[in-house]
């Protein structure tokens, strides 16, 4: 067999085998629920920057508006929750969803969990991770209508700096401090957002009912 025949085949194969491994998420809860609107839970947040759950919490809202929700105040449920003496991300994590449900009347409240956030030193390199997962439970059921998890880093923007290793240190040094002075975590964060919480990523959340794309997913 030639080269030029045996390509073809290659090709096929491996479009096949990224087929094969390609997992279409369940959407029948989702569908079934139909939620309006979301509460946003303040994030636990497992990384050891303070700034991490504030951060993402913030950027939260955009991504789902933009889906077709109708989000609840952040900063309104958020004082709430303080105003009831109720703090901490982990025991909001752990209220009973009928509370929720009788305090804020939303359809749905989205759990956000935080792995990684902030910029850490490589030897030769630096860079600025924020990884999240999210699960969207019906707050009226009970059931949980769909999760999944993003990642975004600084080091997809970066190129080869050049100047051979002397060169890579200092450039490492140098994007460590301008991404920890400036806070690099927080724009990284947006992404991270976006592509944990837009209808328009892969076996992402479905368009609410504010889109003109919902119920065509």
């Amino acid at each position: 067999m030639t080269l030029r025949a045996f390509f073809p085949l290659l090709l096929g194969a491996l479009l096949l085998s990224g087929c094969a491994q390609r997992t279409s998420y369940d959407y029948s809860d989702f569908k079934e629920s139909k939620p309006t609107s979301i509460l946003v839970l303040p994030p636990v947040n497992n990384s050891p920057d303070v700034k991490a759950g504030p951060s993402l919490q913030s950027q939260i809202t955009y991504p789902l508006a933009e889906s077709g929700y109708y989000v609840l105040p952040v900063a309104v449920t958020n004082e709430t929750f303080r105003q009831n003496g109720v703090t901490e991300a982990a025991d909001i994590h752990a209220l009973p969803i009928k509370k929720l449900h009788e305090i804020y009347g939303a359809d749905t409240a989205l759990y956000i969990d935080i792995g990684n956030y902030g910029t850490s030193y490589l030897v030769i390199s630096s860079e600025t991770v924020v990884t999240a997962s999210a699960r969207l439970v019906d707050l009226r059921t009970g059931k949980q209508l769909w999760a999944g998890s993003a990642s975004a880093s600084s080091a997809e923007q970066q190129g080869n700096s050049g100047g051979g290793l002397i060169g890579m240190l200092v450039v490492a040094v140098v994007n460590q401090i301008a991404n920890t002075v400036t806070d690099k975590g927080h724009e990284i964060a947006g992404v991270t957002s976006f592509r944990l919480l837009s209808a328009d990523m892969p076996n992402g959340i479905l368009y609410g009912p504010y889109s003109p794309k919902y119920q065509k997913k």
